[in-house]
Protein backbone atom coordinates (compact mmCIF):
# COMPACT_ATOMS: atom_id res chain seq x y z
CA UNK A 1 0.00 0.00 0.00
CA UNK A 2 1.28 3.90 -0.70
CA UNK A 3 1.72 6.08 1.31
CA UNK A 4 -0.94 8.09 -0.36
CA UNK A 5 -3.16 5.28 -0.18
CA UNK A 6 -2.28 4.84 3.88
CA UNK A 7 -3.23 8.81 4.50
CA UNK A 8 -6.43 8.23 2.85
CA UNK A 9 -7.51 5.55 5.21
CA UNK A 10 -6.04 6.85 8.63
CA UNK A 11 -7.21 10.48 7.98
CA UNK A 12 -10.76 9.92 6.09
CA UNK A 13 -12.23 7.08 8.09
CA UNK A 14 -14.82 8.98 9.62
CA UNK A 15 -16.91 8.31 13.27
CA UNK A 16 -20.31 9.38 11.93
CA UNK A 17 -21.01 12.08 14.46
CA UNK A 18 -21.49 14.09 10.98
CA UNK A 19 -25.14 11.81 11.34
CA UNK A 20 -26.83 13.30 13.42
CA UNK A 21 -28.37 15.92 12.05
CA UNK A 22 -29.85 19.35 13.59
CA UNK A 23 -33.52 18.00 13.38
CA UNK A 24 -32.71 14.65 15.45
CA UNK A 25 -30.97 17.06 18.51
CA UNK A 26 -34.81 16.54 19.79
CA UNK A 27 -36.89 13.90 19.05
CA UNK A 28 -40.02 14.92 18.07
CA UNK A 29 -42.02 12.38 19.65
CA UNK A 30 -40.08 12.77 23.09
CA UNK A 31 -41.10 16.39 22.55
CA UNK A 32 -44.48 15.80 22.88
CA UNK A 33 -44.37 13.47 25.85
CA UNK A 34 -42.14 16.27 27.63
CA UNK A 35 -44.84 18.54 26.86
CA UNK A 36 -47.56 16.15 28.02
CA UNK A 37 -45.86 15.63 31.90
CA UNK A 38 -45.24 18.98 32.09
CA UNK A 39 -49.21 19.57 32.02
CA UNK A 40 -49.37 17.08 34.66
CA UNK A 41 -46.86 18.17 36.43
CA UNK A 42 -47.53 21.93 36.11
CA UNK A 43 -46.74 22.49 39.54
CA UNK A 44 -42.92 21.36 39.65
CA UNK A 45 -41.54 25.18 38.18
CA UNK A 46 -37.77 23.74 37.67
CA UNK A 47 -39.33 20.66 35.35
CA UNK A 48 -41.05 22.94 33.22
CA UNK A 49 -38.27 25.23 32.34
CA UNK A 50 -35.99 22.52 32.08
CA UNK A 51 -38.80 21.22 29.37
CA UNK A 52 -38.60 24.63 27.53
CA UNK A 53 -35.30 25.00 27.67
CA UNK A 54 -34.57 21.31 26.06
CA UNK A 55 -37.15 21.93 23.53
CA UNK A 56 -35.74 24.94 22.42
CA UNK A 57 -32.20 23.30 22.27
CA UNK A 58 -30.71 25.72 25.72
CA UNK A 59 -28.18 23.06 26.52
CA UNK A 60 -26.57 24.90 29.41
CA UNK A 61 -30.38 25.96 31.24
CA UNK A 62 -31.55 22.60 30.35
CA UNK A 63 -28.25 21.02 32.71
CA UNK A 64 -29.26 24.09 35.43
CA UNK A 65 -33.04 23.46 35.70
CA UNK A 66 -33.00 19.18 35.53
CA UNK A 67 -30.48 19.82 38.86
CA UNK A 68 -32.53 21.97 40.73
CA UNK A 69 -35.50 19.61 40.10
CA UNK A 70 -33.89 16.79 40.89
CA UNK A 71 -32.20 18.24 44.58
CA UNK A 72 -36.32 19.65 45.10
CA UNK A 73 -38.35 16.38 43.98
CA UNK A 74 -37.49 12.45 44.32
CA UNK A 75 -40.38 11.66 41.89
CA UNK A 76 -38.72 8.61 39.90
CA UNK A 77 -40.53 9.41 36.80
CA UNK A 78 -39.07 12.94 36.76
CA UNK A 79 -35.64 11.46 37.51
CA UNK A 80 -35.54 9.39 34.51
CA UNK A 81 -36.72 12.22 32.58
CA UNK A 82 -34.20 14.70 33.79
CA UNK A 83 -31.16 12.10 33.93
CA UNK A 84 -31.84 11.69 30.08
CA UNK A 85 -32.40 15.04 29.39
CA UNK A 86 -29.09 16.09 31.35
CA UNK A 87 -27.45 13.33 29.48
CA UNK A 88 -28.61 14.55 26.07
CA UNK A 89 -27.47 18.23 26.76
CA UNK A 90 -23.89 16.69 27.61
CA UNK A 91 -24.29 15.00 24.55
CA UNK A 92 -24.75 18.28 22.53
CA UNK A 93 -22.42 19.85 24.02
CA UNK A 94 -19.35 17.22 23.30
CA UNK A 95 -19.09 16.69 26.84
CA UNK A 96 -19.31 12.81 25.82
CA UNK A 97 -18.27 10.86 29.21
CA UNK A 98 -20.29 13.38 31.38
CA UNK A 99 -23.29 12.49 29.28
CA UNK A 100 -22.50 8.21 29.34
CA UNK A 101 -22.34 8.96 33.83
CA UNK A 102 -25.38 10.78 33.76
CA UNK A 103 -27.51 8.62 31.56
CA UNK A 104 -26.42 5.53 32.86
CA UNK A 105 -28.70 6.87 35.80
CA UNK A 106 -31.56 6.65 34.14
CA UNK A 107 -34.14 3.18 35.55
CA UNK A 108 -34.40 0.51 32.90
CA UNK A 109 -38.54 1.14 33.52
CA UNK A 110 -37.94 4.33 31.85
CA UNK A 111 -40.35 4.21 28.33
CA UNK A 112 -37.71 5.63 26.58
CA UNK A 113 -34.50 3.86 27.50
CA UNK A 114 -34.26 2.88 23.92
CA UNK A 115 -33.30 6.47 22.76
CA UNK A 116 -31.21 6.41 26.25
CA UNK A 117 -29.28 3.16 24.71
CA UNK A 118 -28.82 4.84 21.48
CA UNK A 119 -27.17 8.17 22.97
CA UNK A 120 -25.08 5.98 24.75
CA UNK A 121 -24.19 4.43 21.60
CA UNK A 122 -23.47 7.78 20.10
CA UNK A 123 -21.29 8.70 22.50
CA UNK A 124 -19.58 5.29 22.87
CA UNK A 125 -18.51 6.12 19.21
CA UNK A 126 -17.45 9.85 19.62
CA UNK A 127 -14.75 8.56 22.00
CA UNK A 128 -13.95 5.31 19.91
CA UNK A 129 -15.35 3.07 22.70
CA UNK A 130 -16.31 0.43 19.72
CA UNK A 131 -17.42 -2.54 21.33
CA UNK A 132 -19.37 -0.49 23.90
CA UNK A 133 -21.11 1.06 21.28
CA UNK A 134 -22.05 -2.00 19.22
CA UNK A 135 -23.36 -3.46 22.47
CA UNK A 136 -25.91 -0.65 23.09
CA UNK A 137 -26.51 -0.55 19.31
CA UNK A 138 -27.93 -3.72 19.36
CA UNK A 139 -29.56 -3.29 22.35
CA UNK A 140 -31.59 -0.60 20.97
CA UNK A 141 -32.01 -2.96 18.12
CA UNK A 142 -33.36 -5.62 20.15
CA UNK A 143 -36.21 -3.35 21.31
CA UNK A 144 -39.62 -4.14 20.19
CA UNK A 145 -41.02 -0.28 20.14
CA UNK A 146 -37.61 1.70 19.04
CA UNK A 147 -39.48 2.91 15.93
CA UNK A 148 -42.37 3.97 17.78
CA UNK A 149 -39.87 6.43 19.44
CA UNK A 150 -38.50 8.15 16.49
CA UNK A 151 -35.63 5.92 16.12
CA UNK A 152 -34.63 5.49 12.47
CA UNK A 153 -33.21 1.70 12.08
CA UNK A 154 -31.19 2.75 9.04
CA UNK A 155 -28.85 4.83 11.72
CA UNK A 156 -28.60 2.28 14.20
CA UNK A 157 -27.12 -0.08 10.86
CA UNK A 158 -24.75 2.39 9.84
CA UNK A 159 -23.63 3.35 13.26
CA UNK A 160 -23.07 -0.44 13.71
CA UNK A 161 -21.27 -0.97 10.41
CA UNK A 162 -18.48 1.92 11.30
CA UNK A 163 -18.40 0.62 14.86
CA UNK A 164 -17.79 -3.14 12.78
CA UNK A 165 -15.21 -1.21 10.30
CA UNK A 166 -13.07 0.52 13.31
CA UNK A 167 -12.64 -2.92 14.81
CA UNK A 168 -11.67 -4.40 11.48
CA UNK A 169 -14.72 -6.67 11.64
CA UNK A 170 -14.87 -6.07 7.77
CA UNK A 171 -18.06 -8.65 6.75
CA UNK A 172 -20.26 -7.54 9.78
CA UNK A 173 -19.36 -3.48 8.82
CA UNK A 174 -20.55 -4.47 5.03
CA UNK A 175 -23.68 -6.31 6.10
CA UNK A 176 -24.83 -3.52 8.38
CA UNK A 177 -23.58 -0.44 6.15
CA UNK A 178 -25.49 -2.13 3.72
CA UNK A 179 -28.75 -2.84 5.47
CA UNK A 180 -28.46 1.18 5.93
CA UNK A 181 -27.79 1.86 2.62
CA UNK A 182 -30.95 0.32 1.06
CA UNK A 183 -33.48 2.29 3.79
CA UNK A 184 -31.21 5.37 2.79
CA UNK A 185 -31.52 5.30 -0.76
CA UNK A 186 -35.16 5.43 -0.64
CA UNK A 187 -35.14 8.20 1.48
CA UNK A 188 -32.33 10.01 -1.05
CA UNK A 189 -31.09 12.16 1.64
CA UNK A 190 -28.13 13.77 -0.10
CA UNK A 191 -25.86 14.54 3.35
CA UNK A 192 -26.66 11.09 4.67
CA UNK A 193 -25.86 9.08 1.49
CA UNK A 194 -22.43 11.32 1.22
CA UNK A 195 -20.86 10.02 4.87
CA UNK A 196 -22.17 6.06 3.98
CA UNK A 197 -21.18 6.16 0.37
CA UNK A 198 -17.71 7.40 1.83
CA UNK A 199 -18.07 4.71 4.57
CA UNK A 200 -18.50 1.85 1.88
CA UNK A 201 -15.27 3.21 0.15
CA UNK A 202 -13.32 3.27 2.87
CA UNK A 203 -14.80 -0.42 4.18
CA UNK A 204 -13.21 -1.62 0.66
CA UNK A 205 -10.47 0.76 0.60
CA UNK A 206 -8.86 -0.92 3.70
CA UNK A 207 -9.05 -3.64 2.54
CA UNK A 208 -6.97 -3.39 -0.98
CA UNK A 209 -10.49 -3.84 -2.67
CA UNK A 210 -10.04 -0.61 -5.08
CA UNK A 211 -12.52 -1.32 -7.85
CA UNK A 212 -15.55 -1.73 -5.20
CA UNK A 213 -14.23 1.46 -3.62
CA UNK A 214 -13.70 3.67 -6.05
CA UNK A 215 -17.18 4.27 -7.14
CA UNK A 216 -18.44 4.76 -3.86
CA UNK A 217 -15.58 7.55 -3.53
CA UNK A 218 -17.21 8.92 -7.16
CA UNK A 219 -20.85 8.86 -6.02
CA UNK A 220 -20.06 10.62 -2.70
CA UNK A 221 -17.94 13.15 -4.73
CA UNK A 222 -21.19 13.49 -6.70
CA UNK A 223 -23.38 14.03 -3.74
CA UNK A 224 -21.30 16.73 -2.58
CA UNK A 225 -21.72 19.02 -5.62
CA UNK A 226 -25.36 18.85 -3.75
CA UNK A 227 -24.74 20.04 -0.28
CA UNK A 228 -23.47 23.33 1.35
CA UNK A 229 -21.20 21.52 4.10
CA UNK A 230 -17.90 22.99 3.52
CA UNK A 231 -15.86 20.19 4.56
CA UNK A 232 -18.04 17.26 3.36
CA UNK A 233 -17.23 19.25 0.13
CA UNK A 234 -13.28 19.10 1.02
CA UNK A 235 -13.70 15.94 1.86
CA UNK A 236 -15.00 14.37 -0.91
CA UNK A 237 -12.06 16.71 -3.33
CA UNK A 238 -9.47 15.71 -1.21
CA UNK A 239 -10.52 11.67 -1.59
CA UNK A 240 -10.65 12.04 -5.18
CA UNK A 241 -7.04 13.40 -5.77
CA UNK A 242 -5.55 10.62 -4.06
CA UNK A 243 -7.89 8.26 -5.77
CA UNK A 244 -6.33 9.71 -8.91
CA UNK A 245 -2.80 9.71 -7.34
CA UNK A 246 -2.92 5.96 -6.66
CA UNK A 247 -4.27 4.92 -9.93
CA UNK A 248 -0.62 6.41 -11.20
CA UNK A 249 -2.20 7.01 -15.05
CA UNK A 250 -4.29 10.53 -14.56
CA UNK A 251 -1.98 13.09 -12.02
CA UNK A 252 -3.39 16.57 -14.44
CA UNK A 253 -6.90 14.43 -12.94
CA UNK A 254 -5.84 14.59 -9.64
CA UNK A 255 -4.13 17.81 -9.63
CA UNK A 256 -7.45 19.56 -10.61
CA UNK A 257 -9.51 17.78 -7.13
CA UNK A 258 -6.29 18.65 -5.23
CA UNK A 259 -7.10 22.31 -5.95
CA UNK A 260 -11.00 21.93 -5.64
CA UNK A 261 -9.53 20.95 -2.15
CA UNK A 262 -7.80 23.67 -1.99
CA UNK A 263 -10.73 25.62 -2.64
CA UNK A 264 -13.15 24.30 0.13
CA UNK A 265 -10.30 24.46 2.60
CA UNK A 266 -9.87 28.32 2.50
CA UNK A 267 -12.30 29.63 4.95
CA UNK A 268 -14.40 33.33 4.52
CA UNK A 269 -12.17 34.38 7.65
CA UNK A 270 -9.10 33.69 5.48
CA UNK A 271 -10.18 35.10 2.51
CA UNK A 272 -11.08 38.32 4.07
CA UNK A 273 -7.54 38.59 5.80
CA UNK A 274 -5.48 37.95 2.59
CA UNK A 275 -7.74 40.79 0.53
CA UNK A 276 -7.03 42.97 3.53
CA UNK A 277 -3.42 41.67 2.83
CA UNK A 278 -3.45 42.11 -0.19
CA UNK A 279 -4.83 45.50 -0.14
CA UNK A 280 -2.55 47.00 2.04
CA UNK A 281 0.53 45.54 -0.08
CA UNK A 282 -1.13 47.80 -2.67
CA UNK A 283 -1.58 50.50 -0.99
CA UNK A 284 2.47 50.32 0.34
CA UNK A 285 3.31 49.61 -3.33
CA UNK A 286 1.73 53.07 -4.09
CA UNK A 287 3.23 54.73 -1.43
CA UNK A 288 6.77 53.85 -2.65
CA UNK A 289 5.72 54.83 -6.77
CA UNK A 290 4.74 57.76 -5.01
CA UNK A 291 7.97 58.27 -3.02
CA UNK A 292 10.32 57.35 -6.40
CA UNK A 293 8.50 59.43 -8.81
CA UNK A 294 8.83 62.83 -5.97
CA UNK A 295 12.55 61.61 -5.95
CA UNK A 296 12.49 62.02 -9.67
CA UNK A 297 10.52 64.90 -10.04
CA UNK A 298 13.40 66.72 -7.43
CA UNK A 299 16.43 65.09 -8.99
CA UNK A 300 14.82 66.68 -12.69
CA UNK A 301 14.53 69.95 -11.00
CA UNK A 302 18.12 69.86 -9.93
CA UNK A 303 19.07 69.43 -13.57
CA UNK A 304 16.62 71.82 -14.81
CA UNK A 305 18.33 74.10 -12.63
CA UNK A 306 21.64 73.60 -13.24
CA UNK A 307 21.12 73.70 -17.29
CA UNK A 308 19.42 76.77 -17.22
CA UNK A 309 21.08 79.11 -14.56
CA UNK A 310 22.01 81.34 -16.85
CA UNK A 311 18.46 81.94 -18.01
CA UNK A 312 16.81 82.49 -14.28
CA UNK A 313 19.62 84.85 -13.44
CA UNK A 314 18.66 86.98 -16.54
CA UNK A 315 14.59 86.98 -15.39
CA UNK A 316 15.62 86.86 -11.61
CA UNK A 317 13.54 90.03 -10.92
CA UNK A 318 10.29 88.80 -12.52
CA UNK A 319 10.52 85.58 -10.85
CA UNK A 320 10.71 87.26 -7.62
CA UNK A 321 7.95 89.69 -8.60
CA UNK A 322 5.69 86.62 -9.51
CA UNK A 323 7.01 84.81 -6.40
CA UNK A 324 5.74 86.95 -3.90
CA UNK A 325 2.59 87.18 -5.73
CA UNK A 326 1.99 83.72 -5.33
CA UNK A 327 3.30 83.78 -1.83
CA UNK A 328 0.74 86.27 -0.82
CA UNK A 329 -2.28 84.38 -2.89
CA UNK A 330 -0.79 81.19 -1.32
CA UNK A 331 -1.52 83.13 2.24
CA UNK A 332 -4.48 84.05 1.66
CA UNK A 333 -5.87 80.61 0.23
CA UNK A 334 -4.01 78.85 3.49
CA UNK A 335 -5.63 81.22 5.53
CA UNK A 336 -8.74 80.40 4.52
CA UNK A 337 -8.21 76.67 4.40
CA UNK A 338 -7.15 76.73 7.84
CA UNK A 339 -10.52 78.92 8.53
CA UNK A 340 -12.51 76.07 7.39
CA UNK A 341 -10.58 73.57 9.33
CA UNK A 342 -10.73 75.45 12.43
CA UNK A 343 -14.72 75.74 11.82
CA UNK A 344 -14.79 72.38 10.83
CA UNK A 345 -12.50 71.18 14.26
CA UNK A 346 -15.00 73.18 16.45
CA UNK A 347 -17.97 71.30 14.79
CA UNK A 348 -16.57 68.08 15.09
CA UNK A 349 -14.71 68.66 18.73
CA UNK A 350 -18.81 70.27 19.74
CA UNK A 351 -20.37 66.80 18.35
CA UNK A 352 -17.48 65.04 20.37
CA UNK A 353 -18.10 66.79 23.58
CA UNK A 354 -22.05 66.23 23.07
CA UNK A 355 -21.57 62.54 22.47
CA UNK A 356 -19.09 62.03 24.98
CA UNK A 357 -21.07 63.80 27.82
CA UNK A 358 -24.11 61.73 26.59
CA UNK A 359 -22.94 58.09 26.40
CA UNK A 360 -21.19 58.87 30.09
CA UNK A 361 -24.76 59.71 31.06
CA UNK A 362 -25.94 56.28 29.69
CA UNK A 363 -22.79 54.27 30.77
CA UNK A 364 -23.25 55.91 34.30
CA UNK A 365 -26.79 54.91 34.30
CA UNK A 366 -26.53 51.52 33.76
CA UNK A 367 -23.87 50.91 36.20
CA UNK A 368 -25.67 52.50 38.93
CA UNK A 369 -28.56 50.95 37.96
CA UNK A 370 -26.20 47.55 37.35
CA UNK A 371 -24.90 48.61 40.91
CA UNK A 372 -28.23 48.69 42.53
CA UNK A 373 -29.90 45.69 40.99
CA UNK A 374 -26.21 43.32 42.35
CA UNK A 375 -26.83 45.03 45.85
CA UNK A 376 -30.42 43.62 45.41
CA UNK A 377 -29.47 40.18 44.19
CA UNK A 378 -26.83 39.96 47.36
CA UNK A 379 -29.44 40.44 49.44
CA UNK A 380 -32.24 38.15 47.50
CA UNK A 381 -29.38 35.15 47.68
CA UNK A 382 -29.82 35.49 51.54
CA UNK A 383 -33.12 34.97 51.06
CA UNK A 384 -32.71 32.14 48.71
CA UNK A 385 -36.29 33.80 46.98
CA UNK A 386 -35.38 32.03 43.57
CA UNK A 387 -38.07 33.84 41.85
CA UNK A 388 -37.03 37.04 42.64
CA UNK A 389 -33.28 36.19 42.37
CA UNK A 390 -33.93 34.63 38.44
CA UNK A 391 -35.84 38.60 38.33
CA UNK A 392 -32.98 40.00 38.95
CA UNK A 393 -30.65 38.02 36.67
CA UNK A 394 -32.54 38.54 34.05
CA UNK A 395 -32.59 42.59 34.89
CA UNK A 396 -28.96 42.58 35.29
CA UNK A 397 -28.98 40.72 31.44
CA UNK A 398 -31.05 43.21 30.52
CA UNK A 399 -29.06 46.38 31.34
CA UNK A 400 -25.78 44.61 30.44
CA UNK A 401 -27.06 43.70 27.03
CA UNK A 402 -28.05 47.70 27.15
CA UNK A 403 -24.92 49.15 27.60
CA UNK A 404 -23.44 46.78 25.25
CA UNK A 405 -24.92 47.94 22.39
CA UNK A 406 -24.06 51.51 23.26
CA UNK A 407 -20.58 50.64 23.10
CA UNK A 408 -21.15 48.31 20.17
CA UNK A 409 -22.46 51.13 18.44
CA UNK A 410 -20.11 53.99 19.49
CA UNK A 411 -17.33 51.12 17.80
CA UNK A 412 -18.53 51.06 14.62
CA UNK A 413 -19.57 54.24 14.51
CA UNK A 414 -15.54 55.70 15.26
CA UNK A 415 -14.82 53.00 12.42
CA UNK A 416 -17.37 54.40 9.84
CA UNK A 417 -15.91 57.61 10.39
CA UNK A 418 -12.60 57.03 10.41
CA UNK A 419 -13.01 54.90 7.09
CA UNK A 420 -11.97 51.69 9.14
CA UNK A 421 -15.05 49.60 8.55
CA UNK A 422 -14.49 47.11 6.02
CA UNK A 423 -17.56 46.56 3.59
CA UNK A 424 -17.73 43.60 1.39
CA UNK A 425 -21.17 43.08 -0.47
CA UNK A 426 -22.25 39.70 -1.32
CA UNK A 427 -25.63 37.95 -2.28
CA UNK A 428 -27.50 37.45 1.44
CA UNK A 429 -30.85 35.87 1.88
CA UNK A 430 -33.14 37.81 3.81
CA UNK A 431 -35.58 35.77 5.62
CA UNK A 432 -32.20 33.55 7.29
CA UNK A 433 -30.90 36.79 8.84
CA UNK A 434 -34.11 37.97 10.13
CA UNK A 435 -34.49 34.62 11.79
CA UNK A 436 -31.11 34.85 13.64
CA UNK A 437 -31.75 38.39 14.32
CA UNK A 438 -35.00 37.33 15.93
CA UNK A 439 -33.22 34.55 17.55
CA UNK A 440 -30.59 36.89 19.11
CA UNK A 441 -33.30 38.91 20.86
CA UNK A 442 -35.86 36.27 21.85
CA UNK A 443 -35.30 36.71 25.81
CA UNK A 444 -36.14 40.56 25.43
CA UNK A 445 -39.18 39.23 23.02
CA UNK A 446 -40.41 36.92 25.86
CA UNK A 447 -39.45 38.85 28.26
CA UNK A 448 -42.24 41.80 27.40
CA UNK A 449 -44.60 39.07 25.44
CA UNK A 450 -43.62 40.34 22.62
CA UNK A 451 -45.18 38.59 19.52
CA UNK A 452 -42.85 38.60 16.67
CA UNK A 453 -43.58 37.76 12.83
CA UNK A 454 -41.46 37.17 10.42
CA UNK A 455 -43.11 37.09 7.20
CA UNK A 456 -40.14 38.32 4.85
CA UNK A 457 -40.33 36.24 1.77
CA UNK A 458 -38.02 33.07 1.51
CA UNK A 459 -37.75 33.88 -2.58
CA UNK A 460 -35.49 37.26 -1.68
CA UNK A 461 -31.78 37.84 -2.03
CA UNK A 462 -30.68 41.01 -1.81
CA UNK A 463 -26.81 42.67 -3.14
CA UNK A 464 -25.92 43.84 1.05
CA UNK A 465 -22.47 43.69 3.29
CA UNK A 466 -23.85 40.95 6.01
CA UNK A 467 -22.18 42.26 8.68
CA UNK A 468 -23.97 45.95 8.41
CA UNK A 469 -27.04 44.54 7.45
CA UNK A 470 -27.43 42.84 10.71
CA UNK A 471 -25.98 46.00 12.94
CA UNK A 472 -28.49 47.78 11.29
CA UNK A 473 -31.60 45.24 11.53
CA UNK A 474 -30.50 44.76 15.73
CA UNK A 475 -30.39 48.44 16.11
CA UNK A 476 -34.02 48.63 14.75
CA UNK A 477 -35.44 45.73 16.52
CA UNK A 478 -33.70 47.04 19.75
CA UNK A 479 -35.93 50.16 19.41
CA UNK A 480 -38.60 48.54 18.37
CA UNK A 481 -38.65 46.34 21.78
CA UNK A 482 -37.65 49.40 24.05
CA UNK A 483 -40.79 51.66 22.47
CA UNK A 484 -43.54 48.71 22.40
CA UNK A 485 -45.56 47.61 25.26
CA UNK A 486 -46.06 44.69 26.91
CA UNK A 487 -48.50 41.75 24.83
CA UNK A 488 -47.22 44.26 21.84
CA UNK A 489 -46.55 42.81 18.18
CA UNK A 490 -43.39 43.21 16.12
CA UNK A 491 -43.21 42.10 12.49
CA UNK A 492 -40.56 42.01 9.63
CA UNK A 493 -42.09 41.60 6.04
CA UNK A 494 -41.49 42.58 2.15
CA UNK A 495 -43.20 44.53 -0.62
CA UNK A 496 -41.54 43.95 -3.63
CA UNK A 497 -42.56 42.57 -7.13
CA UNK A 498 -39.69 41.34 -9.91
CA UNK A 499 -38.86 45.09 -11.33
CA UNK A 500 -38.72 46.85 -8.55
CA UNK A 501 -35.83 46.95 -5.18
CA UNK A 502 -36.74 44.68 -2.75
CA UNK A 503 -38.65 46.70 0.49
CA UNK A 504 -38.19 45.21 3.89
CA UNK A 505 -40.67 46.52 6.63
CA UNK A 506 -40.38 46.50 10.44
CA UNK A 507 -43.29 47.41 12.07
CA UNK A 508 -44.51 47.72 15.58
CA UNK A 509 -47.54 48.16 17.60
CA UNK A 510 -45.54 50.80 20.32
CA UNK A 511 -45.38 54.64 21.21
CA UNK A 512 -45.57 55.69 17.47
CA UNK A 513 -43.72 59.42 17.02
CA UNK A 514 -44.80 62.54 15.97
CA UNK A 515 -44.00 64.16 12.61
CA UNK A 516 -41.39 66.37 14.08
CA UNK A 517 -39.63 63.93 15.71
CA UNK A 518 -39.49 61.54 12.15
CA UNK A 519 -38.21 64.66 10.39
CA UNK A 520 -35.23 64.88 13.31
CA UNK A 521 -34.74 61.88 13.09
CA UNK A 522 -33.90 61.17 9.28
CA UNK A 523 -32.67 64.99 9.29
CA UNK A 524 -28.31 64.86 8.15
CA UNK A 525 -25.88 64.88 10.72
CA UNK A 526 -28.66 64.84 13.15
CA UNK A 527 -26.06 62.60 15.53
CA UNK A 528 -27.65 63.13 18.76
CA UNK A 529 -31.47 62.41 19.80
CA UNK A 530 -33.38 63.20 23.26
CA UNK A 531 -36.61 60.72 23.33
CA UNK A 532 -39.83 61.97 24.91
CA UNK A 533 -39.68 59.20 27.61
CA UNK A 534 -37.80 60.53 30.27
CA UNK A 535 -36.18 56.86 31.18
CA UNK A 536 -35.49 56.20 27.77
CA UNK A 537 -32.49 58.89 27.14
CA UNK A 538 -29.94 57.96 24.35
CA UNK A 539 -27.39 58.98 21.87
CA UNK A 540 -29.53 58.30 18.68
CA UNK A 541 -26.01 56.85 17.92
CA UNK A 542 -27.78 53.97 16.77
CA UNK A 543 -30.14 54.98 14.47
CA UNK A 544 -27.26 57.14 12.93
CA UNK A 545 -25.28 54.35 12.73
CA UNK A 546 -28.09 52.32 10.87
CA UNK A 547 -28.75 55.68 8.59
CA UNK A 548 -24.81 55.83 7.39
CA UNK A 549 -24.30 51.95 6.68
CA UNK A 550 -28.08 51.59 4.68
CA UNK A 551 -26.56 54.95 2.27
CA UNK A 552 -23.06 52.83 1.74
CA UNK A 553 -24.96 49.45 0.91
CA UNK A 554 -26.80 51.55 -1.55
CA UNK A 555 -30.42 51.43 0.36
CA UNK A 556 -32.86 53.79 1.29
CA UNK A 557 -34.69 54.25 4.91
CA UNK A 558 -38.48 55.68 4.88
CA UNK A 559 -40.69 55.89 8.49
CA UNK A 560 -44.53 55.77 9.14
CA UNK A 561 -45.75 56.42 12.34
CA UNK A 562 -48.45 58.45 14.52
CA UNK A 563 -48.22 58.96 18.10
CA UNK A 564 -49.94 55.76 20.09
CA UNK A 565 -50.15 53.65 16.72
CA UNK A 566 -47.09 52.37 16.02
CA UNK A 567 -44.37 52.57 13.63
CA UNK A 568 -43.12 51.08 10.32
CA UNK A 569 -39.26 51.81 9.68
CA UNK A 570 -38.94 50.65 5.23
CA UNK A 571 -36.08 49.97 4.28
CA UNK A 572 -35.26 49.34 0.37
CA UNK A 573 -32.19 47.63 -0.89
CA UNK A 574 -31.56 46.16 -4.32
CA UNK A 575 -32.21 42.45 -5.39
CA UNK A 576 -30.09 40.13 -6.69
CA UNK A 577 -30.49 37.72 -10.24
CA UNK A 578 -31.02 34.37 -7.15
CA UNK A 579 -34.44 35.83 -6.45
CA UNK A 580 -37.19 33.38 -7.73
Amino acid sequence: MTKLKLFLISFYLIIPSFLFSQEEAINPILNKSLQKIAVEFRTETNFNKAQYFFTNQKWDSTLVYCMKQLNSNQNKELADYCHYLRGNSFRQLKLFREAKKELNLVSKKFVFYPLVNKTLGECSLEIKEFEKAIYYFNEVEKSPNFDKQGIKIRIIYENLGVSYLHLSQFNKAEEYLFKSKKLLEKEKKSESLFLLYTNIANLYYVQYKDQQAIPYFEKAYSLSKKIKDFESKEMASKNMSVVEENKGNNFKKALIYRKEFDQWKDSINNQNKVWAVADFEKKFAVAQKQKQIKVLEVENQLKNSQRNWLFFSAICLLFLLTAGVYLYAQKVKNAKIILLQKDKLDELNATKDQLFSIVSHDLRSSVNALKTSNAKLSATLETKNYDELNQLIIQNSGIANGAYSLLDNLLHWALLQTKQLYFHKESVHLFSIVQQIEYDYKPLLIDKSIAFENSVSKNIFIFVDLDSLKIVLRNLLDNAIKFSNENGKISFYTQENNSEPCQLVLQDTGLGMDEDTIAAILKDNELLAKKEKSEAIGTGLGMQLCKQMIKKNGGAIRIESELHKGTKMILTFLKTEQNG
